[in-house]
């Protein structure tokens, strides 16, 4: 009887390997773990936005049950314990380097912002060490905030750090000015448009949480913490904050359940509890609580921007101007700098043909929780001013928003592109996109569905939105010479086991994007090996060799393309013990997804065959071939890979309530080869939640004296099932063409695309009150306000 196995490489839409322990309630996430002997700690933080601390009083706190150790700021410097370090350094137009003040642990003589930590207790429970830390007596004197990213930059306006005068971190700027002053002056229209990209709270599903613990006996220190990136976590603390050997720190990133961005960078809890299980010889648990991610997670976005474009008679691209003001918050997240800088005005020419741009970007210190990479990082905020930018000019050029963009695209004979701000593209077709998606969402029958809207009292409205991005986070050339301070390069180990099972070992990171399925396929498509037979290990630096994490979508086209090398040194070895099995020539051996065959001939090996020999070695040709069937590669690509598309969102607007609701949602994409289409669609339409989420009902708020007055789900609004419509996903592929997959990326697409779609069509279906622009959120409240301040202008 034949047994048919049913395809599971490349583009099979296969379930996902790791949610059967999901759904069963068996993942292990940090707050799963309990060390023997653990203790439990919480951070005292700051309820001023900006102040000095003149004493801090433990004594009655110290004295309470269950407490084993109290520190404060003060002990940690005591011991020449470093600040959290910035990976990333940016330069002003001058040259000179951006302000870097440094970033205490546990705050030094100040706090800078509302969450500031000031003081961590330890003890038995964690209910004993919340009663302590309320215990505690510290004296402030509230000093004057800023927390508006525009007020930041006022004359007079109150100092975050006194290294960094105006409150300003850089002053950078790139692109030709002169080439862009000439292109205006040629100009039949110069187009201006301003808005703010608000400022968001990741809210990953699962909060933060570490657990420091230290061996007595060898000095060894393990820190478990919720990561994105284990073997940065370990440098950067290791190396710069605690000053520990790596060899004597292991990092362990185990499920983690969600990510976005938020737990790619090195936070100080992480080095507290590691260095406090040093202190107290006992391993150390903190989880974060929901009230407290809001004010010490990194958030996300929180630009100010200008925008010019220059056009000629027929409504072609001569120059973009953007002034861009970014708010870091009060310290240097780890990857901050690099965000409004090189992942935002280096996309400024988007899908166009846009033959000079000029960017310049003031980032600045406010009395707000840091800011750093949310899931796009810089290409959401590029995409969103472009956009709304192309609608605007197209409206007062009076030309159709689809043929305006259509005809500054940039056309598919063209590629490889080189922009006039940095990057190079190497592939795409975003015309094909472009009508794909027209066709998919029915845009030419769109006037009839408004109408009928209207007569229902309701107001119709259609928003597209064209992009492109730079992912693939990776190049170590390019990002060192943007100022990185580390190679992202990534690795791959392919273990083939004496029964040909494989592990494979990656310093990828999956925090909910299916890695150990999607791995698995590109061992079953190349090697032939069941996924059921493949292995992901992931996320500990004892068992990893050194990787750079997952964040910038990169782990397929950069981790995966690793995985690939080193699965083409395995058959390259297979090759040789086949051709000995066989008495060949290794020239004659072929290989095919699991067997060796001698070419022409019916002799054939299985890799099980081969993995057998190669452990057993019987008959094995020992004195040319090491043993075992193991094989390592890194991979550093030459260039960023660009997914592109096109996103359309229709809605519908109630104007006596102000509501909004999504009715269609289309995204059509080019990631590159699609390695799980089931996955692929998954991924956007995540991101596309993400996105209605920014542009209908998320923002941070701050009030004039700092205060988060988002601080909780009661006022910070997150997108729920009813707020989402069915979001429909399809893929166009132009290939990547200096990967070996062929991959370009799709975890950050759908934030990417959707929310200057629904912006577009929140403006769209407001064209009957003269609206030109509406500021994300687009809540209920303000489209209220809007309707009603045209309906009191009328009467």
């Amino acid at each position: 009887m034949n047994v048919v196995t049913p395809f599971e490489g490349i583009g099979a839409s296969l379930r996902r390997k790791e949610d059967y322990r999901f759904l069963l309630g068996r993942g292990q996430y940090v707050d799963d773990l309990n060390r023997p002997g653990q203790t439990h700690a919480v951070m005292l933080r700051s309820p001023h936005a900006h102040a000095t601390i003149d004493r801090i009083d433990t004594a009655a706190a110290k004295a309470m049950p269950g407490v084993k150790a109290i520190f404060v700021g003060e002990d940690m410097a005591a011991e020449s314990i470093g600040g959290i370090p910035c990976g990333w350094q940016i330069h002003n137009k001058d040259g000179s380097p951006m302000a870097e003040p440094m970033h205490p642990a546990l705050a030094l003589g100040k706090v800078r912002h509302v969450g500031d930590p000031v003081a961590v207790v330890i003890a038995e429970t964690k209910a004993q060490a919340r009663d302590a830390a309320e215990a505690i007596v510290v004296d402030y004197t509230p000093l004057p905030a800023v927390s508006s990213t525009e007020a930041a930059v006022q004359p007079g306006a109150p100092q975050v750090h006194d290294g960094a005068p105006g409150n300003l971190c850089y002053d950078w700027h790139i692109g030709d000015k002169a080439a862009q002053e000439a292109a205006f002056a040629r100009a039949a229209r110069v187009v201006k448009f301003e808005t703010t990209n608000n400022r968001l709270v990741p809210n990953a599903m699962e909060p933060r949480a570490a657990i420091g613990d230290f061996d007595s006996f060898s000095g060894d220190y393990t820190l478990y913490t919720t990561s994105q990136n284990p073997h940065v976590i370990r440098l950067l603390m290791g190396a710069f904050v605690l000053h520990i050997p790596e060899s004597k720190l292991r990092v362990v990133a185990p499920d983690v359940g969600g990510g976005f961005g938020s737990k790619i960078y090195h936070y100080a809890e992480e080095a507290i509890v590691t260095w406090a299980a040093g202190k107290v010889k006992r391993p150390i648990k903190w989880t974060c609580e929901r009230s407290e991610s809001f004010m010490s997670d990194a958030h996300g976005r929180d630009h100010v921007s200008t925008a010019e474009l220059a056009l000629d008679a027929e409504g072609k691209i001569l120059g973009l101007k953007v002034h861009t003001l970014a708010n870091m918050g009060a310290y240097l997240s780890t990857f901050a700098p690099c965000v409004p800088t090189y992942l935002y005005a280096t996309l400024l020419s988007g899908v166009y043909s846009t033959p000079v741009i000029y960017a310049e970007v003031k980032a600045v210190f406010t009395n707000t929780v840091p800011v750093d990479a949310y899931r796009g990082a810089g290409r959401p905020e590029a995409t969103y001013l472009l956009e709304r930018l192309m609608d605007v000019a197209a409206a007062e050029a009076g030309l159709d928003k689809v043929e305006f963009r259509r005809r500054n695209f940039i056309r598919p004979e063209q590629f490889p592109y080189q922009t006039p701000v940095a990057l190079q593209y190497d592939s795409g077709d975003y015309h094909s996109t472009l009508d794909a998606c027209l066709e998919t969402a029915g845009w030419a029958g769109f006037e009839a569905r408004r109408a009928e809207s209207k007569a229902r009292g309701k107001l119709r409205g259609i928003g597209i939105s064209t992009y492109v991005e730079a992912c693939g986070i990776a190049p170590s050339a390019v990002v060192g010479s943007l100022g990185a301070r580390a190679g992202l390069y990534e690795v791959g180990v392919i273990r083939v086991h004496p029964t040909g099972s494989v592990t494979v070992l990656t310093g990828a990171h999956s925090h909910g994007q299916g890695h150990e399925t999607t791995f698995a396929q590109l061992i079953a498509d190349k090697l032939g090996v069941p996924t059921a037979n493949v292995d992901i290990v992931h996320g500990d630096t004892a068992k990893v060799p050194f990787g750079m994490g997952t964040y910038g979508s990169r782990s397929l086209a950069v981790g995966g393309s690793a995985m690939d090398k080193a699965m083409d040194k395995i058959i390259a070895k297979g090759k040789r013990i086949a051709a000995h099995l066989m008495e060949a020539s290794v020239e004659d051996v072929e290989f095919e997804r699991g067997t060796f065959r001698v070419a022409g001939t019916d002799k054939t090996k299985t890799l099980t065959d081969i993995s057998l020999a190669a452990y057993v070695p019987h008959n094995y040709p020992i004195d040319e071939i090491e043993p075992g069937l193991e094989e390592t590669a890194f991979y550093d690509p030459k260039n960023f890979t660009y997914p592109g598309g096109c996103h359309i969102c229709e809605l519908e607007i109630d104007p006596e309530t102000g509501r909004v609701e999504v009715l269609n949602f289309t995204a059509v994409d080019d990631v590159g080869r699609v390695i799980n289409p089931m996955i692929v669609e998954g991924q956007v339409q995540g991101g596309v939640a993400q996105g209605i989420g920014q542009a209908l009902l998320e923002a941070a708020i701050y009030d004039a004296s700092g205060q988060l007055v988002s601080g909780s789900f009661m006022d910070y609004t997150m997108p729920r099932a009813g707020d989402l419509p069915d979001v429909g996903v399809a893929t166009h592929v132009t290939l990547c063409t200096h990967n070996p997959l062929g991959v370009k990326g799709c975890g950050e697409v759908g934030a990417i695309g959707s929310p200057p779609a629904v912006m577009n069509a929140v403006v769209d279906a407001l064209r009957d009150y003269g609206v030109r622009h509406v500021e994300m959120p687009a809540t209920p409240q303000k489209i209220w306000g809007i309707v009603n301040a045209h309906r009191l202008a009328a009467e």
